[in-house]
Protein backbone atom coordinates (compact mmCIF):
# COMPACT_ATOMS: atom_id res chain seq x y z
CA UNK A 1 0.00 0.00 0.00
CA UNK A 2 1.72 3.52 -1.09
CA UNK A 3 2.55 5.71 1.72
CA UNK A 4 0.46 8.33 -0.21
CA UNK A 5 -2.46 6.96 -0.55
CA UNK A 6 -2.45 5.84 3.73
CA UNK A 7 -2.08 9.42 3.98
CA UNK A 8 -4.93 10.46 1.53
CA UNK A 9 -7.22 8.29 4.21
CA UNK A 10 -5.41 9.79 6.90
CA UNK A 11 -6.51 13.38 5.77
CA UNK A 12 -10.41 12.22 4.78
CA UNK A 13 -10.57 10.83 8.22
CA UNK A 14 -9.42 13.93 10.07
CA UNK A 15 -12.04 15.64 7.36
CA UNK A 16 -14.92 13.58 8.61
CA UNK A 17 -13.69 13.61 12.16
CA UNK A 18 -14.31 17.08 12.34
CA UNK A 19 -17.75 17.46 11.47
CA UNK A 20 -19.72 16.74 14.49
CA UNK A 21 -22.13 13.45 14.16
CA UNK A 22 -24.15 12.35 17.33
CA UNK A 23 -26.44 9.56 16.99
CA UNK A 24 -29.40 11.01 15.10
CA UNK A 25 -27.54 13.88 13.78
CA UNK A 26 -25.73 12.21 11.49
CA UNK A 27 -26.86 14.74 8.22
CA UNK A 28 -24.01 17.17 7.96
CA UNK A 29 -21.30 13.98 7.98
CA UNK A 30 -23.63 11.97 5.38
CA UNK A 31 -24.02 14.52 3.50
CA UNK A 32 -20.12 14.73 2.98
CA UNK A 33 -20.13 11.27 2.35
CA UNK A 34 -22.79 11.60 -0.11
CA UNK A 35 -20.96 14.44 -2.01
CA UNK A 36 -18.06 11.93 -1.90
CA UNK A 37 -19.59 8.85 -3.27
CA UNK A 38 -20.93 11.32 -6.09
CA UNK A 39 -17.58 12.99 -6.70
CA UNK A 40 -16.13 9.90 -7.30
CA UNK A 41 -17.94 8.37 -9.57
CA UNK A 42 -19.80 5.41 -7.72
CA UNK A 43 -23.00 4.97 -9.45
CA UNK A 44 -26.49 4.69 -7.67
CA UNK A 45 -25.73 7.23 -5.22
CA UNK A 46 -28.13 7.59 -2.95
CA UNK A 47 -29.59 8.04 0.59
CA UNK A 48 -32.72 6.60 2.22
CA UNK A 49 -35.01 7.30 4.65
CA UNK A 50 -32.86 6.23 8.13
CA UNK A 51 -30.02 8.86 6.56
CA UNK A 52 -28.23 5.77 5.15
CA UNK A 53 -25.62 7.25 1.86
CA UNK A 54 -25.31 4.69 -0.63
CA UNK A 55 -23.18 3.80 -3.51
CA UNK A 56 -21.82 1.11 -6.30
CA UNK A 57 -19.31 0.05 -7.66
CA UNK A 58 -19.71 -2.05 -10.77
CA UNK A 59 -18.22 -5.42 -10.94
CA UNK A 60 -18.01 -7.39 -14.22
CA UNK A 61 -20.00 -10.58 -13.33
CA UNK A 62 -23.77 -10.77 -12.35
CA UNK A 63 -22.97 -12.40 -8.61
CA UNK A 64 -24.88 -11.22 -5.83
CA UNK A 65 -23.37 -7.57 -4.50
CA UNK A 66 -20.79 -7.22 -1.41
CA UNK A 67 -22.29 -4.85 1.01
CA UNK A 68 -19.80 -3.04 3.11
CA UNK A 69 -20.47 -0.68 5.47
CA UNK A 70 -19.19 2.10 8.13
CA UNK A 71 -21.19 3.87 11.05
CA UNK A 72 -21.56 7.40 10.62
CA UNK A 73 -22.29 8.48 14.09
CA UNK A 74 -19.99 8.97 17.17
CA UNK A 75 -20.94 8.91 21.36
CA UNK A 76 -19.76 12.87 21.53
CA UNK A 77 -22.21 15.87 21.83
CA UNK A 78 -22.64 18.21 19.26
CA UNK A 79 -20.46 20.90 20.72
CA UNK A 80 -18.07 18.64 21.64
CA UNK A 81 -14.05 20.02 21.51
CA UNK A 82 -12.90 18.16 18.14
CA UNK A 83 -9.54 19.34 18.67
CA UNK A 84 -6.92 16.97 16.78
CA UNK A 85 -3.34 16.28 18.15
CA UNK A 86 -1.13 14.20 16.19
CA UNK A 87 2.55 13.23 17.40
CA UNK A 88 4.81 11.00 16.02
CA UNK A 89 2.79 7.48 15.06
CA UNK A 90 -0.60 8.43 16.63
CA UNK A 91 -3.46 10.81 16.29
CA UNK A 92 -5.74 11.52 18.81
CA UNK A 93 -9.39 13.32 18.68
CA UNK A 94 -12.84 12.54 19.88
CA UNK A 95 -14.38 9.97 17.33
CA UNK A 96 -11.06 9.43 15.37
CA UNK A 97 -11.52 5.86 15.16
CA UNK A 98 -15.02 5.20 16.46
CA UNK A 99 -15.87 5.65 13.25
CA UNK A 100 -13.74 8.63 11.14
CA UNK A 101 -11.62 6.08 10.10
CA UNK A 102 -14.18 3.61 9.18
CA UNK A 103 -15.91 5.84 6.86
CA UNK A 104 -12.48 6.99 5.21
CA UNK A 105 -12.10 3.34 4.87
CA UNK A 106 -14.65 3.28 2.68
CA UNK A 107 -12.91 5.48 0.43
CA UNK A 108 -9.32 3.76 1.05
CA UNK A 109 -10.84 0.64 -0.07
CA UNK A 110 -12.37 2.28 -3.77
CA UNK A 111 -8.83 3.87 -4.27
CA UNK A 112 -7.27 0.87 -3.74
CA UNK A 113 -9.09 -0.97 -5.89
CA UNK A 114 -8.81 1.50 -8.54
CA UNK A 115 -5.31 1.53 -8.29
CA UNK A 116 -4.57 -2.47 -8.49
CA UNK A 117 -7.22 -2.10 -11.21
CA UNK A 118 -8.48 -5.06 -9.45
CA UNK A 119 -10.89 -7.75 -11.60
CA UNK A 120 -13.88 -7.69 -9.50
CA UNK A 121 -16.92 -10.41 -10.51
CA UNK A 122 -19.64 -8.89 -8.21
CA UNK A 123 -20.49 -5.22 -7.16
CA UNK A 124 -19.98 -3.83 -4.15
CA UNK A 125 -22.14 -1.44 -2.18
CA UNK A 126 -20.24 1.12 -0.30
CA UNK A 127 -22.68 2.47 2.62
CA UNK A 128 -22.16 4.90 5.35
CA UNK A 129 -24.90 4.07 8.02
CA UNK A 130 -26.46 5.90 10.78
CA UNK A 131 -27.48 4.97 14.03
CA UNK A 132 -24.87 2.19 15.17
CA UNK A 133 -24.29 4.14 19.07
CA UNK A 134 -25.68 4.36 21.78
CA UNK A 135 -29.61 4.44 21.57
CA UNK A 136 -29.60 5.08 17.97
CA UNK A 137 -30.42 0.55 18.19
CA UNK A 138 -28.70 -0.02 15.19
CA UNK A 139 -31.24 1.59 13.40
CA UNK A 140 -29.17 2.32 10.20
CA UNK A 141 -27.94 -1.22 9.70
CA UNK A 142 -31.28 -2.68 10.11
CA UNK A 143 -32.55 -0.41 7.44
CA UNK A 144 -29.42 -1.94 5.44
CA UNK A 145 -30.27 -5.24 5.68
CA UNK A 146 -34.39 -4.49 5.01
CA UNK A 147 -32.84 -3.19 1.31
CA UNK A 148 -30.65 -5.91 1.03
CA UNK A 149 -31.53 -8.63 2.41
CA UNK A 150 -30.46 -12.44 0.77
CA UNK A 151 -29.38 -10.83 -1.77
CA UNK A 152 -26.64 -9.87 -0.81
CA UNK A 153 -23.32 -11.96 -0.93
CA UNK A 154 -22.25 -10.76 2.49
CA UNK A 155 -22.10 -7.92 4.50
CA UNK A 156 -18.71 -6.61 6.22
CA UNK A 157 -19.02 -4.19 8.56
CA UNK A 158 -15.64 -1.83 8.99
CA UNK A 159 -14.45 0.14 12.35
CA UNK A 160 -11.69 1.95 12.48
CA UNK A 161 -9.62 0.26 15.11
CA UNK A 162 -9.35 -3.34 16.10
CA UNK A 163 -7.36 -4.50 13.48
CA UNK A 164 -6.59 -8.12 13.99
CA UNK A 165 -10.16 -8.80 15.46
CA UNK A 166 -12.98 -10.65 13.13
CA UNK A 167 -16.36 -10.15 15.02
CA UNK A 168 -18.10 -12.92 13.57
CA UNK A 169 -20.65 -13.51 16.15
CA UNK A 170 -22.96 -11.18 17.85
CA UNK A 171 -23.12 -9.54 21.68
CA UNK A 172 -26.55 -9.18 23.00
CA UNK A 173 -28.01 -6.01 24.50
CA UNK A 174 -31.31 -5.39 26.33
CA UNK A 175 -31.44 -1.58 27.65
CA UNK A 176 -34.59 -0.19 29.79
CA UNK A 177 -35.03 3.59 31.00
CA UNK A 178 -36.41 2.78 34.44
CA UNK A 179 -38.59 5.70 36.13
CA UNK A 180 -39.21 6.23 39.22
CA UNK A 181 -41.99 8.60 40.69
CA UNK A 182 -43.26 9.31 43.88
CA UNK A 183 -44.90 12.43 45.08
CA UNK A 184 -42.27 14.24 46.54
CA UNK A 185 -42.37 16.87 48.53
CA UNK A 186 -40.08 19.50 51.06
CA UNK A 187 -37.42 18.31 52.02
CA UNK A 188 -38.11 19.69 55.40
CA UNK A 189 -41.74 19.40 56.03
CA UNK A 190 -42.76 16.44 53.94
CA UNK A 191 -39.64 14.74 55.09
CA UNK A 192 -40.49 11.31 55.80
CA UNK A 193 -42.85 11.06 51.98
CA UNK A 194 -40.50 8.55 49.74
CA UNK A 195 -37.93 10.15 47.49
CA UNK A 196 -37.27 8.85 43.86
CA UNK A 197 -33.58 9.60 43.99
CA UNK A 198 -33.86 7.14 47.13
CA UNK A 199 -35.90 4.56 45.59
CA UNK A 200 -33.36 4.54 42.54
CA UNK A 201 -30.52 3.83 44.79
CA UNK A 202 -31.69 1.44 46.73
CA UNK A 203 -32.86 -0.13 43.12
CA UNK A 204 -29.52 -0.10 42.18
CA UNK A 205 -28.10 -1.31 44.96
CA UNK A 206 -30.08 -4.54 44.33
CA UNK A 207 -29.29 -4.90 41.10
CA UNK A 208 -25.63 -4.47 41.54
CA UNK A 209 -25.95 -7.69 44.00
CA UNK A 210 -27.00 -10.09 41.31
CA UNK A 211 -25.28 -12.99 40.69
CA UNK A 212 -23.57 -13.17 36.86
CA UNK A 213 -22.40 -15.94 35.17
CA UNK A 214 -19.07 -15.53 34.30
CA UNK A 215 -19.77 -18.02 31.16
CA UNK A 216 -21.58 -17.19 29.50
CA UNK A 217 -19.96 -13.72 29.70
CA UNK A 218 -22.75 -11.55 31.18
CA UNK A 219 -22.88 -7.94 32.34
CA UNK A 220 -25.26 -5.29 33.97
CA UNK A 221 -24.65 -1.49 33.68
CA UNK A 222 -26.25 1.69 35.29
CA UNK A 223 -25.07 3.78 32.62
CA UNK A 224 -27.09 7.21 33.08
CA UNK A 225 -29.18 8.15 36.37
CA UNK A 226 -30.54 11.50 36.80
CA UNK A 227 -33.68 13.38 38.92
CA UNK A 228 -34.36 15.80 41.26
CA UNK A 229 -35.12 19.11 40.90
CA UNK A 230 -33.61 21.04 43.63
CA UNK A 231 -31.44 20.24 46.94
CA UNK A 232 -34.42 20.94 49.08
CA UNK A 233 -36.48 18.57 47.14
CA UNK A 234 -37.98 15.07 47.64
CA UNK A 235 -37.64 14.14 44.08
CA UNK A 236 -40.48 13.06 42.08
CA UNK A 237 -39.01 11.42 39.86
CA UNK A 238 -35.43 9.80 38.93
CA UNK A 239 -34.81 7.60 36.55
CA UNK A 240 -31.77 4.81 34.68
CA UNK A 241 -30.29 3.59 31.71
CA UNK A 242 -29.47 0.30 32.15
CA UNK A 243 -27.54 -1.86 30.02
CA UNK A 244 -27.62 -5.56 29.78
CA UNK A 245 -25.47 -8.16 27.74
CA UNK A 246 -24.70 -11.23 27.43
CA UNK A 247 -22.88 -13.95 24.67
CA UNK A 248 -26.31 -15.95 25.47
CA UNK A 249 -29.62 -15.38 24.81
CA UNK A 250 -31.10 -17.62 27.18
CA UNK A 251 -28.61 -16.07 29.70
CA UNK A 252 -29.56 -13.03 28.81
CA UNK A 253 -33.52 -14.00 29.16
CA UNK A 254 -32.60 -14.87 32.35
CA UNK A 255 -30.99 -11.75 34.00
CA UNK A 256 -33.81 -9.59 32.14
CA UNK A 257 -36.29 -11.84 34.13
CA UNK A 258 -33.88 -11.03 37.38
CA UNK A 259 -34.45 -7.20 36.72
CA UNK A 260 -38.30 -7.68 35.99
CA UNK A 261 -38.75 -9.00 39.55
CA UNK A 262 -36.23 -6.52 41.34
CA UNK A 263 -38.31 -4.00 39.52
CA UNK A 264 -41.48 -5.29 40.46
CA UNK A 265 -40.47 -5.73 44.33
CA UNK A 266 -39.26 -2.37 44.33
CA UNK A 267 -43.05 -0.93 43.72
CA UNK A 268 -44.68 -0.12 46.94
CA UNK A 269 -47.21 2.44 48.07
CA UNK A 270 -45.97 5.81 47.35
CA UNK A 271 -43.54 4.71 44.66
CA UNK A 272 -44.29 3.49 41.24
CA UNK A 273 -41.09 2.27 39.16
CA UNK A 274 -41.74 1.42 35.38
CA UNK A 275 -39.45 0.03 32.89
CA UNK A 276 -39.59 0.94 28.86
CA UNK A 277 -37.22 -1.11 26.47
CA UNK A 278 -34.97 1.91 25.12
CA UNK A 279 -32.63 -0.74 23.00
CA UNK A 280 -32.27 -4.32 22.07
CA UNK A 281 -29.47 -5.80 19.79
CA UNK A 282 -29.95 -9.10 18.88
CA UNK A 283 -27.71 -11.91 19.40
CA UNK A 284 -26.31 -13.85 16.05
CA UNK A 285 -23.70 -16.20 15.42
CA UNK A 286 -21.84 -17.26 12.07
CA UNK A 287 -19.42 -20.65 12.40
CA UNK A 288 -15.90 -20.16 12.77
CA UNK A 289 -15.07 -22.18 9.33
CA UNK A 290 -17.91 -20.37 7.29
CA UNK A 291 -16.01 -19.27 3.96
CA UNK A 292 -16.52 -15.75 5.04
CA UNK A 293 -14.82 -15.90 8.53
CA UNK A 294 -11.96 -18.34 6.43
CA UNK A 295 -11.71 -15.70 4.03
CA UNK A 296 -11.09 -12.56 6.91
CA UNK A 297 -8.63 -14.94 8.83
CA UNK A 298 -6.99 -15.49 5.38
CA UNK A 299 -6.99 -11.91 4.23
CA UNK A 300 -5.13 -10.77 8.12
CA UNK A 301 -2.77 -14.34 8.28
CA UNK A 302 -1.26 -12.25 3.96
CA UNK A 303 -0.23 -9.33 6.30
CA UNK A 304 1.62 -11.12 8.86
CA UNK A 305 -1.11 -10.65 11.33
CA UNK A 306 -2.71 -12.96 14.04
CA UNK A 307 -6.49 -13.24 13.73
CA UNK A 308 -8.38 -13.43 16.57
CA UNK A 309 -12.44 -14.62 16.38
CA UNK A 310 -14.53 -12.36 18.89
CA UNK A 311 -17.80 -11.41 19.73
CA UNK A 312 -19.35 -7.46 19.66
CA UNK A 313 -21.88 -5.69 19.60
CA UNK A 314 -21.57 -3.75 16.31
CA UNK A 315 -23.46 -3.23 13.36
CA UNK A 316 -22.84 -7.24 12.48
CA UNK A 317 -25.36 -7.62 14.82
CA UNK A 318 -28.35 -7.56 12.47
CA UNK A 319 -27.41 -9.66 9.76
CA UNK A 320 -26.35 -12.37 11.39
CA UNK A 321 -29.11 -12.39 13.82
CA UNK A 322 -31.35 -12.91 10.60
CA UNK A 323 -29.23 -15.58 9.56
CA UNK A 324 -26.77 -14.03 6.97
CA UNK A 325 -22.86 -13.81 6.41
CA UNK A 326 -21.37 -10.70 7.91
CA UNK A 327 -18.39 -9.98 9.77
CA UNK A 328 -16.95 -6.58 11.32
CA UNK A 329 -13.09 -6.16 11.19
CA UNK A 330 -10.96 -3.27 12.15
CA UNK A 331 -7.99 -0.99 10.14
CA UNK A 332 -6.07 -0.14 12.46
CA UNK A 333 -5.05 -0.32 16.12
CA UNK A 334 -5.95 2.32 18.98
CA UNK A 335 -7.33 3.11 22.25
CA UNK A 336 -9.39 4.92 24.70
CA UNK A 337 -12.50 4.23 22.53
CA UNK A 338 -16.00 6.76 23.49
CA UNK A 339 -13.39 9.32 25.40
CA UNK A 340 -11.89 12.40 24.66
CA UNK A 341 -8.34 10.84 24.60
CA UNK A 342 -9.35 8.15 21.86
CA UNK A 343 -6.23 7.71 19.29
CA UNK A 344 -5.24 5.85 16.22
CA UNK A 345 -2.22 4.36 15.17
CA UNK A 346 -0.93 5.52 11.65
CA UNK A 347 1.46 2.81 10.88
CA UNK A 348 -0.54 -0.40 11.41
CA UNK A 349 -3.21 1.73 9.14
CA UNK A 350 -1.21 0.07 5.89
CA UNK A 351 -1.83 -3.59 6.89
CA UNK A 352 -5.36 -2.96 7.89
CA UNK A 353 -5.98 -1.82 4.56
CA UNK A 354 -4.23 -4.10 2.82
CA UNK A 355 -6.52 -6.96 5.20
CA UNK A 356 -9.56 -5.10 3.59
CA UNK A 357 -8.62 -5.12 -0.43
CA UNK A 358 -7.76 -8.41 0.37
CA UNK A 359 -10.98 -9.75 1.77
CA UNK A 360 -12.66 -7.73 -1.01
CA UNK A 361 -11.04 -9.71 -3.78
CA UNK A 362 -11.00 -12.59 -2.35
CA UNK A 363 -14.93 -12.50 -1.96
CA UNK A 364 -14.92 -10.98 -5.47
CA UNK A 365 -13.31 -13.80 -7.58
Amino acid sequence: MISSLIEQVIELSLAVQQIPAPTFSEARRAAFVHQGFYSQGLLDVSMDDTGNVYGRLKGEGLGLPLVISAHLDTVFPIDEDLSITREGDRISGPGIGDNSLGVAGLFGLLWALRHKKASLQRDIWLVANVGEEGLGDLCGMRAVVDRFGDEAYAYIILEGMALGQVYHRGLGVKRYRLLVETQGGHSWVDYGQPSAVHELGKLITQLAQLVLPEKPRTTLNAGVISGGTTVNTIAAQAYLELDLRSESLEALAQLDKQVEARVQAANQPGVRITGTVIGERPVGELASDHTLVRAAVASLESQGLTARLNIGSTDANIPLSRGLPAVCIGLTNGGGAHTSGEFIQIQPLSQGLKQLVALVESLCE
